[in-house]
């Protein structure tokens, strides 16, 4: 199914005009039109699903399948030096586009975002770690 006001379900219908890098019955992978580096990439499902709660696990599955064949590839052609894999959930980490979708960033030595993915780390005493783990056991 998909949604007529997304941008990325537009894409996929050809509505709106894209670089594809690669096409099945299931994905779409397109050069982001606004590109952190040269060769960024954004592995589309062509189902829309808005975010990481949304999808299912088995197309979740095979993006990243899809993700880490096409980063062998871009690697191999570009002559990155390293390689991100992306993927934000919610406005607060970074998601402005509400379709499931996967970054993929070839990085360079020399390139100006070269430190693009970097934050700052937080600190937490050994009860709060022991706490966090503990909530977060399944």
């Amino acid at each position: 199914m998909r949604e007529k006001d997304c941008i990325f379900c537009k894409i996929i219908e050809g509505e709106i005009p894209s670089h594809t890098i690669y096409e099945d019955e299931r994905f779409k992978v397109i050069l982001d039109a606004s590109p952190a580096s040269k060769g960024h990439a954004l592995i589309l499902p062509k189902e829309h699903y808005a975010d990481i709660y949304d999808i299912d696990e088995d197309t979740a599955a095979c993006a990243m399948k899809l993700a880490k064949k096409l980063a062998a590839h871009m690697t191999e052609v570009l002559g990155c030096d390293g390689f991100n894999i992306v993927q934000n959930n919610h406005e607060i980490a970074g998601q402005t586009v509400f379709h499931f979708h996967m970054h993929l960033i070839p990085r360079y030595k020399e390139a100006k975002n070269a430190d693009i993915l970097q934050w700052s780390h937080e600190t937490f005493s050994q009860e709060e770690m022991k706490a966090i783990c503990e909530s977060l056991k399944c």
